[in-house]
């Protein structure tokens, strides 16, 4: 069974940064394609990033792109959310996910921040954005 673990959340100020890490046990991340999602309290879940490191494709949403950036580290199977000037309402549970690599890349981009999209997922990492 797939397993991902997040860490790295926390409390920051607002404008400060946060670096938040998706471990992968029992598979390579390589196959895979990588997610970021988000929930906020009272909210629904949104997708916030995504990375496909077989082609080097990574997505954002609108509301992030400048401040977050995605990547991912062979060497440690992780891949690693950098989050730069937070504001409040990036606050929630912050959760990985992974889906298989689809067929072509204008699915991929099509279902990057997909939820539905996704079959396994994260416990979440708590970010909270405050002064």
């Amino acid at each position: 069974q797939l397993q991902l673990v997040e860490s790295g959340g926390g409390l920051v100020q607002p404008g400060g940064s946060l670096r938040l890490s998706c471990a992968a046990s029992r598979f390579t991340l390589g196959n895979y394609v990588i997610g970021w999602f988000r929930q906020a309290p009272g909210k629904e879940r949104e997708g916030v990033s995504c990375i496909d490191s077989s082609n080097g494709y990574t997505g954002y949403v609108d509301s992030v792109k400048g401040r977050f950036t995605i990547s991912r580290d062979n060497a440690k199977n992780t891949v690693v959310l950098q989050m730069n000037s937070l504001k409040p309402e990036d606050t929630g549970v912050y959760y990985c996910a992974a889906q298989k690599r689809p067929p072509n890349i204008l699915l991929l981009v099509n279902l990057c921040v997909e939820i539905g999209a996704y079959n396994y997922w994260g416990q979440g990492t708590q970010v909270t954005v405050s002064s």
